[in-house]
């Protein structure tokens, strides 16, 4: 890689020039009055710390400081592009994260000088650049700092590499990053990225497998987004070196920036979603229960696993075959001496209603001249990375000595693509593309020498070749965009599962993930959930992890407990490793085995509402797991983020919350924190006194503690294994299938509406109260969804006085569902007995407290009154 060219002058002011320590590279730039910005530097340092020009843009501003420029742009009234480059150049206008046409796209400004400030407005952000320092600021219209440059840190060079650093003021807090084990929250952390295979990794490991370069922040309820695109090993560093400070950097490529205004979230997420686009809606069966292990083998044994699931009627709808069935574990191979009838079994899981997802890693063994064809047919087409000197750069995995494809090649990722040709024949329903950081075994980086070559050759970027430390970071994304893409044109009206370890930002519009290779410890069950939120954020909403742990043995109630939790979880698959024991439901005994059944049934009566959020995700970024702060950004007095209070619970979709112990293997009683609304028990039906938002000055009130206290007594949980609270918001009407084992069968009875009544307000002038809830129907395997194929139904209710009317909308779409009538079931209604007209005689459920009627759902519209008794 050539390295970055600056100017660099003599020393300035007659001091020498500073040596270029790691102490100095962290201390704050010191400028001489009146001189440029490439005066100012030490040799080797260009710093951006004065406006020397600047020219107006139809959609922003060009600045330069000596013979550095920046260029500040809007792509939209909430999203702003930074570019910087210190030669005077900018840095080539591509993306591997970035959707063409959003980095294209632009807004008409109107400029906004003065004699402090360079800068512009849209219709929702000013944008400030000061004169003298050269410091960045953006504000809402109203005046609130969005984001702003530390004072007297200006935008900083080091050779090729930069560091950009910004104000943190004390009440921010940051999320995102990926899969970052630790706190939610990321302040007072910091992380690099650079995807590393981390088996067994812990609390404090980083890095780890993927690296996405976002951070969302929240400011007193006001969200915003930090996206740098850069594919090097980047760092981001909040509030470590100083208390007031976050900064991120790289050692070399493009400082390349976007900033993302909300207020809310959601709008930050649906920014973020057009940015790097959006997840495809995944199959409905990957939404299912997922068994899974390293490794399932011969083939006797996967049969008698989907047996088992099946006689024991645990719902179970995919079976994964880890690389034990291939031969010697070589890609798109199959090892006919362990699984002599590959094809028969896959078809024979099928009748069963199991889908079956196999591995393919992405190193090929180097075979020459032993008929081993995605060998052969890579070097005959030159297909795989190479070393400085031209020779085929070779490591050791899983089938010992392999080479590995240049994906960032177009024509790469198309040979890549056919070679899946045979196991779809077969009938493999999904791909699993692991050890694609890429992982090598035997050397102490764990991955390729950074001196690898690749050929870019891709639409959009000037044709080059390009080091190991560049690709690595998008090496997994683009296989598993090589695959993804591979399988849509082998079934191209065929919706496509992959499943990947390792990714860069907007690679969750090719695969689903995990959190990677877990332990089988109460700690990491508690780890999981911040992961799987700030992977949500990150855009990676289809996620889950290894129920269980991957490495080592639960202990019987850790697997209990994690089957619980993991049935509220987007991707719910029970994996583990070789040499550790079984850990499929039944392992430990029929007690277990019930618990562990429940919750998993449960998860398949939650199907519609889960499918439901599922598309939602797939329209608008807003990812299926979420933190409480996502629904209820103000829901603290001084409007932290709530979840800083809430330990590990989390959303499923916008209705229903999950409140495991903070710390599972404690056996102390918690609190559940909620936020201020009226929440019901998901499991009873019962209604929950609303809590307050409280200051210690509100206690201090007469009175005040002890109906604090009356409160918080039904929010006090004594752990048990067999019992995990949930909990759903008012207002809320959640879909609600009849059991099936497998999404293959058709559920059998209504659709069962749960229609959870808001908090009455007393006020007979007030306006009816209401509430409101979805379905969404296609055929669940097709994209045929997206020529009209399917079916949304929106359901309201109204609550005026004592009476209560729910309203089904007439259908959207062309498909059948399989229900013709609604069961409604009404919680919180204001009496236990209550009359509905044409001749529908409801009935009162007393052990959920609710009210339960029916009513016929031609598609065309429907609706039932109930009037309660006095």
């Amino acid at each position: 890689m050539t390295a970055r060219s600056a100017v660099f002058p003599l020393p300035c002011c007659g001091r020498p020039l500073l040596a270029l320590t790691a102490a100095t590279l962290l201390l704050p730039l010191l400028a001489c009055p009146g001189a440029s910005a490439a005066e100012a530097a030490p040799r080797g340092i260009v710093t951006l710390n004065r406006v020397t020009a600047s020219k107006a843009l139809e959609n922003g501003v060009t600045l330069h400081s000596g013979k550095a420029v920046m260029e500040i742009t809007a792509l939209r009234d909430d999203v702003l592009r930074v570019r910087v480059g210190p030669d005077g150049t900018l840095p080539e206008d591509a993306s591997w994260a970035v959707l063409p046409a959003a980095r294209t796209a632009h807004v008409t400004v109107t400029e906004a000088h003065d004699a402090k400030a360079v800068g512009f407005k849209t219709a929702k952000l000013v944008v400030s650049i000061d004169r003298t320092t050269m410091a960045l600021k953006v504000t809402d219209l109203a005046g609130n700092v969005i984001d702003q440059d530390e004072a007297g840190r200006p935008p900083e060079y080091h050779g090729t590499g930069f560091r950009v650093t910004k104000q943190s003021p004390s009440e921010e807090h940051y999320f995102a990053l990926g899969d970052k084990p630790g706190p939610l929250d990321r302040r007072n952390m910091a992380f690099s990225l650079w995807n590393t295979d981390a088996y067994g990794f812990q609390e404090s490991t980083d890095p780890i497998y993927k690296s996405i370069p976002f951070v969302m922040t929240m400011n007193q309820g006001r969200a915003a987004g930090v996206f740098l695109d850069n594919t090097w090993r980047t760092s981001f560093e909040f509030n470590k070196e100083q208390r007031d400070a976050w900064s991120f950097s790289a050692p070399d490529g493009p400082l390349d920036y976007y900033l993302l205004y909300g207020p809310d979230p959601k709008q930050v997420l649906s920014a973020w979603a057009w940015l790097v686009g959006k997840s495809p809606l995944p199959p409905r069966w990957s939404l299912g229960y997922q068994q899974s292990r390293y490794s399932y083998y011969p083939e006797s044994e996967v049969l008698a696993i989907a047996k088992k699931l099946r006689d024991d009627r645990i719902p179970t709808d995919v079976l994964w075959l880890d690389i034990d069935y291939q031969k010697e574990n070589r890609p798109f191979t199959v090892d006919t001496d362990r699984f002599p009838h590959f094809a028969q079994m896959v078809h024979q899981l099928a009748e069963q209603n199991f889908r079956t997802v196999s591995i393919v890693d992405l190193h090929v063994a180097k075979l020459p001249n032993a008929g081993y064809a995605p060998y052969d047919s890579g070097i005959a087409d030159d297909h795989f990375a190479k070393l400085p000197d031209g020779s085929l750069y070779s490591g050791i995995v899983w089938p010992g000595p392999s080479v590995f494809p240049d994906f960032t090649q177009a024509s790469t990722r198309d040979w890549w693509g056919p070679l899946f040709s045979g196991l779809m024949k077969d009938g493999i329903a999904g791909i699993w593309n692991d050890m694609n950081e890429p992982a090598v075994f035997n050397v102490p980086s764990k991955t390729m020498p950074d001196n690898v070559q690749f050929r870019i050759d891709e639409p959009g970027f000037r044709k080059r070749t390009a080091s190991e430390l560049e690709i690595h970071n998008v090496y997994g994304m683009q296989n598993t965009r090589a695959t993804y893409e591979g399988l849509q044109k082998l079934a191209p009206n065929l919706r496509q599962f992959v499943m990947t370890r390792a990714s860069y930002a907007g690679g969750h519009r090719y695969a689903a993930t995990w959190t990677g290779d877990n332990s089988s410890t109460w700690n990491h069950l508690r780890l999981t959930t911040p992961m799987l939120e700030n992977l949500g954020l990150s855009g990676f909403a289809m996620a889950g992890a290894d129920v269980g742990g991957f490495a080592g043995t639960p202990q019987p109630d850790l697997l209990t407990k994690w089957l619980e939790i993991a049935a509220f979880q987007p991707i719910d698959r029970d994996h583990t490793a070789k040499d550790t024991a079984f850990q499929e439901p039944w392992v430990h005994g029929t007690a277990q085995e019930n618990i562990r059944r429940r919750y998993i049934e449960e998860r398949y009566r939650l199907l519609p509402y889960l499918y439901t959020v599922t598309e939602e995700m797939s329209r608008t970024g807003v990812p299926i797991l979420r933190p409480l702060f996502i629904e209820f950004p103000e829901a603290t007095q001084d409007k932290h983020p709530i979840d800083l209070d809430a330990g590990n619970e989390f959303l499923l979709g916008p209705d229903i919350l999950v409140a495991p112990a903070p710390y599972p293997d404690e056996l102390d009683d918690y609190f559940v924190q909620l936020p201020p609304v009226t929440w019901y028990d998901y499991w009873s039906g019962t209604k929950l006194a609303p809590l307050p938002k409280t200051t210690s000055q509100d206690l201090e009130q007469p009175g005040a503690k002890q109906q604090m206290a009356k409160l918080m007594a039904q929010l006090r949980i004594k752990p048990s294994i067999d019992a995990l609270p949930v909990y759903v918001r008012e207002g809320a009407i959640l879909p609600i299938e009849p059991l099936t084992q497998s999404t293959v069968e058709t559920p059998q009875g209504p659709l069962t509406l749960r229609v959870y009544l808001p908090n009455p307000n007393g006020d007979p002038a007030a306006p009816p109260q209401t509430c409101a809830g979805s379905v969404y129907l296609d055929d669940g395997v097709t994209t045929d969804y997206q020529k009209g194929n399917f079916v949304r139904e929106q359901f309201t209710c109204t609550l005026s006085g004592d009476t209560v009317t729910v309203k089904a909308a007439q259908r959207e779409g062309t498909y059948a569902p399989w229900w013709q009538t609604l069961r409604v079931e009404i919680y919180g209604g204001p009496g236990t007995k209550a009359e509905a007209g044409e001749g529908n005689v409801p009935t009162y459920d007393a052990e959920h407290q609710a009210m339960v009627a029916t009513m016929a759902d031609n598609g065309k519209g429907a609706e039932v009154t109930l009037k309660y008794s006095k």
